[in-house]
């Protein structure tokens, strides 16, 4: 590393820094305030509200593995409440120090919504967008995360590297290779494609008449890195705060993987293979966090496929934890383990019937029935549980107007369900039922779909609005059709629409305004079927499942057929991720 002078800090706005100082104060740290005396400043940003951002596992994992790196001063940056706003907004939350006074501004991104905060951050730092732009001087620009790793094409020109991956198996490198170098950006020519770094300047993508990519220049694919997690750091918050979603709740990751491969689900194909952290491990991590919180929330892909789930929650339960899960699946949900989490005092769980009908769930994979359903549901009123949140899907493949009325009819069961087993008690809880409109996602057998026209969702979910209007003690929550439409352009599209990312990010307006701005035609980009032969824009990644194995799912969905759980069995070369 080239030696810095000390870099003074501009004095923030009395109202910015009182708001910054108030947030530290609120915050109890469990792993100690780290910053100040590394070689390499890194700045990591979560391109979302605070509020947001701390209530995201991931950045909390990230910011351990940083902070605790004995060469890096690592702080927290979040994206401002409002879109104009200015450079001292975007401050680092531990010292207020501006953007690019760091040596590497490392982006979490969870969510392609967030590609167009990430392009805003960058400019109201006064960053060059576009990598190419760039000079020396500039920060470093590393961006990681769920997003990035599903399809990073629409913020390629942004980024110097993206990682590929899951960050337990890539931070190490990336330090290595960047406080190995005279400066950072030199660090970059290190770092190779089958390690998990895709540097997008080297690699040119050709284009025909039509948009869609007929050829690639550069070097070979880039192979998704996994972590071991019996042999990686622990998934765990990093700090408690009253100031999100999950008030003062100490998170753990459990596991990471999902054996059903439910077939719209992009995690459940990204995170193979199904990995578990040991009992002893997780009981030894809440054991610390303990002396904080009594509020502990276990997170997985599937947290019943954890092996001793039911004497994990006893353990929790038993050093006083009210235990609270991420979402279950109600294959795999039993009696005993309901009982156990009311034992804590949770007071409700959320689980996902996606579909109102059995037919559409064989569509999606998912290898459950309304009757398995309606019992385990009165499983959980009967066992004290009083709230319960449901996940529904609308626009998914073959889908007709009698699966969405199913809804309808499935939600008004478990209501009576209820209704029937709380009056006695004299205490009626609620139902929450979030509705969602289907994209299809890079890296499933889905990804081939185009998307349902949004008028024709919106007409589904007008349909679902009235039949569930006025249903006491339900509460509907429906996601706009017309926010998928650029959610999905961006799911779906290639380093192109980059362009309508800068134009909102620099006019502060919409993707779709942006996309005309600049005169791109999106709706190829989403309203099309594609061919199996056809090269996609995230092929330029390698996350590890075979492209033919995905191919012949999406038939066995077109024809209602379900296929088995992954067997989490040496030797299964079945998808290809365990492949020798």
């Amino acid at each position: 590393m080239t030696d810095r002078a000390p870099v003074s800090i501009p004095s923030m706005p009395a109202n910015l820094e009182n708001d910054r100082r108030a947030l530290i104060a609120s915050e109890i740290p469990l792993i100690g305030r780290r910053r100040g005396s590394g070689a390499l400043r890194v700045a990591l940003c979560y391109p979302n509200t605070y509020f947001l951002g701390m209530s995201n596992l991931g950045f909390h994992a990230v910011y351990r593995l940083l902070a605790t790196a004995p060469e890096v001063a690592c702080e927290r940056v979040f994206a401002a409440e409002t879109a104009g706003a200015s450079k001292a907004a975007l401050a680092s939350l531990e010292s207020g120090m501006e953007l690019r006074r760091f040596d590497v501004l490392a982006f979490s991104v969870s969510f392609e919504d967030d590609y167009v905060n990430l392009a805003r951050m960058l400019r109201q730092a006064g960053i060059p967008l576009r990598s190419s732009q760039r000079g020396p001087r500039d920060p470093l620009i590393v961006v990681g995360g769920a997003a990035a790793f599903l399809n990073p094409e629409p913020i390629a020109p942004f980024a110097d590297v993206i990682a590929v991956g899951e960050g337990e198996a890539l931070v190490d490198r990336l330090l290595e290779s960047l406080l190995g170098a005279p400066e950072p950006r030199r660090g970059l020519e290190t770092l190779h494609e089958r390690d998990g770094f895709y540097l997008p300047s080297r690699h040119i993508f050709h284009y025909d008449r039509e948009g869609r990519i007929v050829g690639r220049d550069g070097p070979d694919r880039v192979v998704r890195q996994r972590a071991r997690l019996d042999c990686d750091a622990l998934s765990e918050s990093a700090f408690l705060t009253p100031r999100t979603e999950l008030a003062m709740k100490y998170l753990v990751e459990i596991s990471r993987g999902c054996p059903c491969l439910c077939r719209f689900c992009w995690a459940g194909y990204n995170y193979l293979p199904v990995r578990s952290r040991s009992r002893e491990r997780i009981v030894q991590a809440a054991r610390a966090a303990r002396v904080h919180t009594d509020k502990i929330g276990l997170v997985a892909t599937a947290v019943c496929d954890h092996g001793e789930i039911e004497g994990l929650v006893d353990d929790l339960g038993g050093m006083g934890f009210e235990v609270a899960v991420s979402s279950l699946r109600f294959d795999d949900l039993t009696s005993d383990l309901v009982w156990r989490l009311s034992e804590t005092g949770a007071q409700g769980l959320t689980l996902a019937p996606e579909c109102g009908t059995d037919r559409l769930r064989r569509v999606v994979n998912k290898q459950f029935t309304n009757e398995e359903i309606i019992e385990r549901v009165e499983w959980i009123f009967e066992r004290g549980m009083a709230n319960l949140k449901l996940y529904f899907m609308v626009g998914l493949p073959t889908e007709e107007d009698a699966d969405v009325d199913a809804i309808v009819d499935l939600v008004r069961s478990i209501r009576e369900s209820m209704l029937r087993i709380a009056r006695p008690r004299g205490r009626i809880g609620r139902l929450q039922i979030a509705v969602n409109p289907f994209i299809p996602k890079p890296g499933t057998p889905f990804q081939w779909l185009s998307l349902q026209d949004p008028r024709e969702i919106e007409r589904k979910l007008s349909r679902l609005r009235r039949a569930m209007a006025r249903q006491p003690n339900t509460r509907l929550q429906i996601k706009s059709a017309r926010s998928i439409r650029d959610q999905a352009i961006i799911a779906l599209g290639d380093r192109r629409i980059a362009d309508a990312i800068e134009f909102a990010a620099t006019h502060e307006t919409s993707l779709t305004h942006a996309l005309h701005a600049v005169g791109i035609d999106a709706s190829p980009r989403f309203s099309r079927m594609r061919t199996l032969d056809e090269t996609l824009p995230w092929d330029v990644l390698d996350n590890g499942v075979a492209k033919d194995f995905l191919w012949r799912e999406y038939q066995s969905a077109l024809e209602a057929r379900l296929s088995p759980r992954c067997p989490k069995s040496a030797g299964c070369v079945r998808c290809g991720v365990c492949r020798p």
